[in-house]
């Protein structure tokens, strides 16, 4: 006897959508996303796509039609409801496009709630295309399966982002300098539902009055992530995946 088909296929390609998804519901997707499904995936009318809301979760959707600009579809059946995600935020210094989009990359994979870039005396860039970012941390969720998405907002220079800062929310601080061992500090707060955020430097680090404004903060905790200096990009992911284990949801 022949095996029962997968529902929904593993095959079948993943993309998120801004609308609203309810069953029922027909979908039309265009631009980039359509290529992708008509050029790169070969859908045709009758197969399955997976389509994401970042509200509600994930559903199942047959295409009705694909034609060369646009792919249309009918939602199905909800799969999954939107994860739960860990309520921190990652606070790193803005760095070179290439090094930064490794950040947004594998902050989405981490499980990150929110990436707040930040601008400080020492960073190379100071401005950040919002628009290719959600794009690249969008396409990290597709393609691991996820549900959310971390919110993505403006880069904020240092001195604001310390000004604004909610009293309710931990600030760990990745400082060179040396503090608490990051894993002990994480696992301290002593809730899974705490609130928190993590502050990664820039190339060169941050300068002697930024570590002296940020440690005199009263939501700052400091915190060394190991005898070794890591490079920016290297230090955020790291305390990102530190974090995950001691306090978030591994």
């Amino acid at each position: 006897m022949p095996a029962t088909p997968a529902w929904p296929p593993k095959s079948a390609p993943r993309l998120f959508v801004a609308e609203t998804l309810a069953a029922g519901t027909s979908v039309r997707i265009e631009g980039n996303p359509a290529h992708y499904l008509t050029r790169v995936m070969r859908v045709a009318a009758g197969d399955i796509v997976i389509l994401c809301d970042d509200v509600t979760g994930e559903w199942a959707a047959r295409v009705v039609d694909a034609g060369k600009r646009d792919v249309v579809l009918e939602v199905v059946e909800n799969l999954r409801v939107r994860e739960a995600v860990p309520d921190l935020w990652l606070c790193p210094a803005l760095l070179k496009k290439d090094r930064f989009d490794l950040i947004l990359e594998k902050a989405t994979e981490l499980g990150a709630a929110r990436i707040q870039p930040v601008v400080t005396r020492r960073c190379v860039a100071d401005k950040l295309n919002l628009e290719r970012a959600r794009i690249i941390t969008t396409e990290a969720a597709e393609q691991c399966a996820r549900t959310a998405l971390p919110e993505l907002v403006d880069p904020v220079k240092l001195d604001a982002l310390l000004a604004s800062w909610p009293n309710d929310r931990v600030l760990f601080f990745a400082d060179e300098n040396g503090g608490e061992h990051a894993a002990e500090a994480f696992a301290s707060l002593g809730s899974k539902r705490a609130k928190a955020a993590i502050l990664t430097g820039p190339e060169g680090g941050f300068d002697a009055a930024e570590r002296a404004a940020i440690r005199a903060h009263p939501a700052a905790r400091a915190i060394t992530l190991g005898p070794r200096i890591l490079r920016g990009e290297t230090a955020a992911i790291a305390a990102l995946a530190v974090w995950m284990a001691t306090a978030g949801d591994w």
